[in-house]
């Protein structure tokens, strides 16, 4: 009998043969990202006038939303601001996917707030520039080829739950607010979704803002505007020195503040990046991004700011919505935010949040895999592939936090492979010419789960004095296996019977050879 995957290919086309062809994880080769360069964009001034739109546009988005996370992280709005404007400029030099934005993020907030609220802004330098370091550290070690790892389902999950959670920031603008709010909405994403039908030269998002901002200054209305989230800086960052007593305590207190920053700025970056390869169909380098957010972390919290890291949102407003694609609009999005808030702060402020709501919401539906909950692809996928999204979805909304949420979902997957892979390890008892020799044929990929139930498959007080268990249809590899192993030979020796394992490849037998009879019983 031969053993199949649910797919009803042959498990033995999947088995590799004696000695596996080892390959190296490499990024991806250095490429136009988009078909874009900077200095192809810079002799353009088609594409140059797109990617300096495109920085004005995100910088607009950028302010609201750094204030709204300097408050949730309980600093000074211009803290986030000058984070947002440190982070921009220096990535656009360090990182490894143009026109990706980084900036201060709400992830980031969630987790220095209890840092803030019990030590104060010094500490949070310390640990906004340990996580840089730690960052880098991480990224020369090749943390980025992880990403590897991530299964489908929890990246389409990931881009799911980012649309949700940035609908749902901005329900808090819509709430007891004068009436004209809601039309002034609408009327944002109608230009929004209709103006690229009629010309692409402006960015519809930049013109929904202008058009809303002066029929609010013409029409003399008071709605919700920029100026109410706070107070905008008027002056430049300057260079910041913490503080704090340079002790071991010290260290104690920021050092998993600075992990944590470490882990949720690479985690989302990375995926953010992944995501930006899709939409612009171009490859980037994963281990220059992973460094290069841990360089733009130093930078600003050597000027001070809160740390950060890449941004979905704003992201898509300049890659899917506004169509840049270079460092350009990345290191110009970072300026105009410091001449916006420090040179046109009154102007700036008058801004009605009406409609930056409108373009948020237009990228939340624009980010949103609306096709991976279509009623078809739900019936064509498995089960498992789903719970898999929505697991990732519902921890990330539940909690605001992408690690928990991507996390969970690794290991929803890692726990449904596994257990979808157990049970494809057969074995089947063999004809034999020799009425003193009992052959058995094991077939399958032996790991902890699959080999737990093969101490069962034998007939220990039936068989002759020899037995042959032919393994040459599967493979050794895990430590579980190789101790299944021995207590099939030691259940056997109780009986006086002798086992021979033969058709091991070459790997299985090194593995076999080098644990068996030393790990303690067998069991």
């Amino acid at each position: 009998m031969t053993a199949r995957r649910p797919s009803g290919e042959p498990l033995s086309q999947h088995v590799p043969d004696a000695a596996p062809i080892v390959r190296r994880a490499v990024d991806p080769p250095a490429r136009p990202h988009g078909g874009v360069t900077v200095r192809e964009a810079l002799r353009d001034p088609r594409r140059l006038r797109v990617e300096v739109l495109a920085g004005l546009v995100v910088a607009v988005a950028l302010i609201p939303e750094a204030i709204a996370f300097s408050i949730i992280a309980g600093v000074d709005p211009r803290v986030g601001l000058f984070a947002s404007f440190t982070m921009a400029v220096s990535i656009a030099f360090l990182g490894g996917r143009p026109a990706m934005i980084s900036a201060a993020t709400g992830a980031v907030a969630l987790v220095i707030a209890p840092l803030v609220r019990s030590h104060g802004l010094d500490h949070l330098v310390v640990a906004v520039v340990l996580g840089g370091v730690l960052q880098v550290v991480l990224g020369l070690l090749g943390v980025a080829r992880l990403m590897r790892f991530l299964p489908r389902s929890v990246m389409v999950g990931f881009v799911n739950a980012l649309a949700i959670l940035i609908f749902t920031s901005q329900l808090q603008y819509l709430v007891d607010v004068p009436w004209v709010v809601y039309p002034m909405v609408a009327v944002g994403i109608a230009v929004i979704v209709l103006l690229p039908r009629l010309t692409s030269a402006v960015p519809s998002p930049l013109v929904a803002i202008a058009a809303l901002t002066g029929f609010v200054v013409a029409a003399g209305i008071a709605v919700p505007d920029v100026g109410d989230e706070g107070a905008l800086p008027d002056t430049l960052p300057t260079l910041f020195l913490p503080d704090v007593p340079w002790t071991l305590e010290t260290l104690q207190v920021v050092a998993p503040y600075a992990l944590a920053i470490a882990v949720v700025g690479l985690l989302e970056s990375l995926m953010t990046a992944k995501l930006v390869d899709d939409v612009t169909d171009s490859g980037s380098s994963k281990t220059r991004e992973a460094w290069g957010q841990g360089g733009a972390n130093i930078v600003t919290g050597l000027f001070g700011g809160m740390g950060g890291c890449a941004m979905i949102g704003q992201t898509m407003i300049n890659v899917k919505v506004s169509g840049a694609r270079t460092r350009i609009s990345t290191f110009l999005a970072g300026v105009f935010v410091l001449l916006l808030v420090v040179v046109l702060g009154d102007v700036v402020a008058i801004i009605p949040m009406a409609a930056l709501v409108a373009v948020m919401v237009m990228v939340a539906v624009g980010t949103f895999d609306w096709h991976s909950v279509r009623p078809a692809t739900l019936r064509r996928m498995p089960r498992s592939e789903t719970l898999v999204m929505v697991a990732t979805v519902a921890v990330t909304v539940a909690t605001h936090n992408l690690a928990y949420g991507v996390g969970v979902g690794v290991l929803v997957a890692m726990t449904l492979f596994a257990r979808r892979v157990a049970h494809l390890a057969e074995v089947d008892r063999l004809p034999s010419d020799d009425d003193g020799v009992a052959r058995y044929a094991v077939r399958g990929q032996l790991f902890f789960a699959s080999s737990n139930d093969l101490v069962h498959q034998f007939d220990y007080a039936g068989d002759p004095a020899r037995v042959v268990v032919d393994l040459s249809g599967a493979q050794v590899w895990d430590a579980s296996t190789v101790a299944t192993m021995d207590a099939v030979e030691s259940r056997y020796a109780a009986r006086g019977t002798h086992v021979t394992f033969e058709g091991l490849d070459a790997q299985s037998a090194a593995r076999h050879r080098r644990l068996a009879g030393h790990l303690g019983g067998g069991h």
